[in-house]
């Protein structure tokens, strides 16, 4: 009895030893192993954030790369063009904007003449009965309204004194007379109204048939100076055997006196229409250093926008491409556009 139970307290104590031999060696292989473990996956954490820290340097640099190339991007965009200005200051510039769309070109012929006094509006005043001139009271360029003195005169068989006056509103364009000189039949002085005048064009005889009266006519002095609109009112059926040319005649609007008689001029007779679906007004189009090119009202300012032109007549200009219809176009004015544009890109050069 008490060997076996000696047997059996040897037993438990022999297993209770190995046990604890058993705890304090598996501390030391985890740890062991923990030790391993941190040391293999520090070392792999420390290779993924070094991989990581080049995926993100990549990543930075192509993101800078991509910030850059949107940047480049925008610029060739167009709005790099784009001009901001204030309504002061377009309003200062004379800006005229307007929508493109469709418009009528005219075909026309071009011709070259001279103005000249309406004759159906000169007058030649001259005294009622002869006599001594006893005064002048005017001069040639003198403007003078209808019953306006211009002269007295001393009859000759009644020796009263009498008064010559103006026959019209005009100007005073000749004077024949001085005071102490006899008045007969011949013409004291030469009144014009010129608030109308002709415009006399040379027509070569093979363009006869293409000008008739009723077609509309635009003038321009030949030093690109005054433009006006008149009608072709008669032509000539003869021609002179000087120049071997027609005449054609056009009347026009001359109340503020910019056509002063003896002017050469250069003219387009309308002679032929045809229907543009897409045009803006000659002013709009400008040269730039892109190419040819309209400035566009939108959101970003007033863009250059470069379009390819079609057929011109002075005034409208047909638009192929670079343009939708209905978009806001600068006409008069988009030169000083254009000039404040080259400006702006010598301020950037420096």
């Amino acid at each position: 009895m008490n060997t076996s139970t000696l047997t059996i307290a040897a037993a438990v104590l022999t297993s209770l030893v190995l046990t604890a031999c058993g705890r304090n060696d598996t501390p030391a292989v985890a740890a062991e192993s923990a030790e391993a473990d941190e040391h293999g996956h520090s070392g792999h954490a420390h290779q993924e954030s070094n991989e990581s820290d080049g995926h993100e340097e990549a990543g930075h640099s192509e993101g800078d790369r991509h910030e850059d190339g949107e940047h480049g991007h925008a610029e060739e965009g167009g709005h790099a063009d784009a001009l901001k200005l204030s309504p002061e200051a377009r309003k200062a510039a004379g800006l005229v904007i307007a929508p493109a769309g469709p418009a009528t070109l005219t075909e026309a012929l071009p011709l070259y003449g001279v103005v000249k006094p309406n004759a159906e509006r000169v007058r030649s005043v001259t005294a009622r009965f002869p006599g001594v001139v006893r005064s002048v009271s005017v001069k040639i360029g003198d403007s003078v309204r209808q019953g306006q003195p211009l002269a007295t005169v001393e009859s000759n068989e009644s020796l009263q004194v009498y008064t010559v006056s103006s026959p019209q509103l005009g100007v005073v364009t000749e004077r024949f007379t001085n005071p102490g000189e006899q008045a007969e039949s011949q013409p004291l002085f030469t009144v014009a109204d010129l608030s109308t005048v002709w415009v006399e064009l040379s027509l070569f005889p093979r363009d006869r048939g293409r000008v008739k009266p009723g077609q509309s006519v635009r003038v321009q002095t030949a030093d690109a100076g005054p433009m006006g609109e008149g009608r072709i009112v008669f032509v000539s059926p003869l021609s002179s055997s000087a120049t071997q040319s027609l005449t054609a005649r056009v009347q026009l609007d001359n109340a503020d006196g910019r056509w002063s008689p003896g002017l050469y001029v250069q003219a387009e007779v309308a002679i032929g229409e045809s229907q543009l679906a897409l045009a803006v007004p000659a002013a709009a189009v400008q040269e730039l250093e892109d190419g040819t090119s309209v400035f566009v009202n939108d959101a970003d300012g007033l863009e250059a926008r470069v379009v390819k032109t079609g057929r011109s007549d002075g005034r409208v200009v047909e638009i192929l491409e670079g343009l939708k219809a209905g978009e806001p176009v600068v006409g008069e004015g988009s030169f000083v556009l254009k000039a404040e544009l080259g400006k702006g890109e010598a301020e950037d050069e420096h």
